[in-house]
């Protein structure tokens, strides 16, 4: 399939655009530097995925206090006045993957970009910042009221979509998770690309792991390879 013949990329944005397990443990590593002894990087990001998927979460990112708390008590970190929600805060700081600004920026050229995400409008806006402020429009989860993923937070994308005059086979649907994003978008029809950022290292890091993986029908490791396979086309 022609990427030319898509007029709407709708994009995951944390853990796809941002770097969501190289902010959480900078912030870690920043608070409890002399932690002993300190939990490697795969720890944090094995306890950040227990915890964040244990019953009665909050939304995103507000509920990171709580998950830090827990946290804490696995990994032995500071638990002092204020910690937990600099914990949350430091969303304002998560980097971008080095590719994604630019690869935006060339995107956006040619597409409407959308971005989709579970995390609230107050964070999307510290994100967005960080990537060049890429987006022609957002769907946050203040927005659908649902996490990915549940259907209903795609159902209310498209409907967004649709009043603007833009049909299913008119989307890209592009993200890093499996879980929240691939495997749901494909079972409901979705074209989807599969931005790979952990290929080559071990496990799903800080992102729930699938029940089975879905294949897509584009698969990158970087953000870039995506923008280059459109040029690609001429």
């Amino acid at each position: 399939m022609s990427l030319r013949r898509f007029k709407v990329l709708t994009f995951d944005v944390v853990g796809t655009l941002i770097d969501f397990e190289r902010g959480m443990i900078d912030y870690i590593r920043g608070i409890a530097p002399a932690a002993q002894p300190a939990p490697s990087d795969d720890e944090i990001l094995d306890a950040y995925r227990q915890v964040r998927a244990r019953p009665g979460s909050g939304w995103y990112p507000d509920d990171l206090v709580r998950v830090y708390a827990d946290m804490a008590v696995e990994l032995k970190l500071p638990t002092g006045p204020g910690v937990g929600e600099g914990f949350r805060d430091s969303i304002e700081r998560w980097p971008a993957f080095p590719d994604s600004a630019a690869a935006l920026r060339r995107l956006r050229t040619r597409y409407k970009l959308v971005a989709m995400t579970n995390a609230r409008r107050w964070a999307l806006a510290h994100m967005a910042r960080a990537l060049g402020e890429p987006f022609h429009d957002s769907v946050t989860v203040d927005d659908a009221r649902v996490e990915k993923p549940d259907p209903q937070f795609f159902a209310f994308a498209r409907g967004r979509l649709s009043a603007e005059g833009y049909v299913l086979e008119d989307i890209l649907h592009v993200a890093q998770s499996q879980h929240h994003d691939i495997g749901v978008a494909r079972r409901l029809g979705y074209t989807v690309c599969w931005i790979e950022r952990r290929q080559g290292l071990k496990g799903f890091g800080g992102t729930k792991e699938p029940a089975q993986l879905t294949r897509p029908d584009y698969h990158f490791a970087t953000l870039a390879q995506l923008a280059d396979a459109v040029d690609a086309e001429g």
